[in-house]
């Protein structure tokens, strides 16, 4: 049986088509093996290259296939709803989210160094940004960058960086300046985009208990001595430019937590359809009908949003898209989530079977109502920016 498509999928058919045609050549099982084994799923990442989907919002003129956010987002919801979920999703969205910073603030030599490569599939980038004790609030970061003539010397850690030990270079937010009385508390941060292969850098995996294909890791920088060339954009300036890219990286994970819960609902109406119970198909049943139906009318709500999101987003720029951004990550991840967890109910005991991978879409889909931003913080958001409320933080 086949469910009836959302209507935000006629968006760039011919796109999603042909990321479905490449995802179709890796089966569930080989992403069960991924996550099982902790394995990253390099035949996956290599063939997205080579099919030209690493270097889709990249300029032509630095090797890339011009497309916008919009081509994006498609890709990547189809890409999670394609099996592979958050581990497939994460291997594909990561190298991109330096690439809005490098456009719009680095510099030529940057451009043309860096981005051609991201778009062949050849440099693995990755975020460094969240710490141990800053996570949501930036502006607290110790990690620092301490200038030696024209280089720099970064000492700190960053946590929860995600493929670091894939990764060939990281782009680094550290501190390089302490704001003074009347600046912003913002100052005095500097992006960096730097090599994560050196002696003086340590990489440890964080035991997890889902997306295990991926590594999360801790970095620990010890008087790691970069060039002032790394510098991406101003010095000082790093944390303004890094929210240049943000409401984009709403847009990503609020696409891929859809695919996951187009996923879960296809499935569990397929297996309700299927499964016989004391004579008949449980999908015959409003307990197990109603729980799906609800959750294919969220995923359709929010597969529209996130459709308007980016219709704002390319219009008006990222900056004037915040509210339809975050709208979009919050009502998606909410809405894949209870999805998946239907899924795993309509399952029953088979839930727990690995072999069903019901289980790996429920843990995957969780994980984005906290990352990379909570839906507390969103809600935060909505309530000052939106609502005229006071900040409550």
């Amino acid at each position: 049986m086949a469910i009836e498509r959302l209507p935000h999928l006629e968006d760039r058919r011919d796109l999603r088509d042909a990321v479905q045609a490449l995802c179709g050549k890796f089966r569930l099982e080989y992403w069960e093996e991924c996550d099982r084994e902790h394995r990253f799923p390099d035949e996956f990442r290599r063939d997205f290259a080579a099919g030209g989907f690493s270097g889709v919002i990249i300029p032509e003129e630095y090797g890339g296939g011009g497309g916008t956010i919009g081509d994006m987002v498609a890709v990547l919801e189809e890409v999670a709803a394609g099996g592979g979920a958050l581990n497939a999703a994460s291997t594909a969205h990561i190298p991109q989210l330096c690439v809005p910073s490098l456009l719009k603030f680095g510099s030529e030599e940057q451009r043309k160094e860096h981005l051609p490569k991201i778009a062949a599939g050849d440099l693995f980038v990755t975020f460094g940004v969240t710490e141990p004790d800053a996570g949501t609030d930036t502006t607290k970061i110790s990690t620092r960058a301490t200038r030696k003539g024209d280089n720099w010397v970064i000492n700190g850690t960053k946590v929860w960086n995600t493929g670091a030990l894939q990764g060939d270079k990281i782009m680094l937010l550290a501190r390089t300046s302490t704001p003074e009385a009347g600046q912003r508390k913002g100052e005095g941060l500097t992006l960096f985009l730097t090599d994560l292969r050196a002696d003086n850098i340590d990489i440890r995996a964080i035991p997890k208990i889902g997306r295990n294909a991926v590594a999360s890791c801790e970095v620990f920088f010890r008087d790691h001595e970069i060039s002032g060339a790394d510098v991406v954009g101003e010095v000082g300036q790093g944390f303004y430019h890094l929210l240049h890219s943000l409401n984009g990286e709403r847009l990503y994970i609020a696409a891929e937590v859809l695919g996951m819960g187009r996923w879960s609902i296809e499935n569990a109406a397929r297996y309700a359809d299927e499964r016989v119970v004391f004579g008949r198909q449980i999908g015959m049943n409003q307990s197990v009908q109603h729980p799906l139906a609800r959750g294919y009318l969220n995923l359709l709500a929010a597969g529209l949003v996130l459709s308007r999101a980016v219709e704002e987003y390319e219009a008006k720029g990222g900056a004037a898209a915040g509210t339809l951004a975050n709208a979009s990550k919050y009502l998606a991840s909410e809405a894949a989530f209870q999805a998946a967890d239907d899924a795993m109910q309509v399952f029953g005991g088979y839930s727990y079977a690995r072999e069903y991978h019901i289980g790996r879409f429920w843990t995957e889909t969780r994980i984005q109502r906290i990352a990379p931003i909570n839906n507390q913080m969103i809600l935060n958001y909505i309530s000052e920016r939106s609502l005229g409320l006071p900040r409550s933080y």
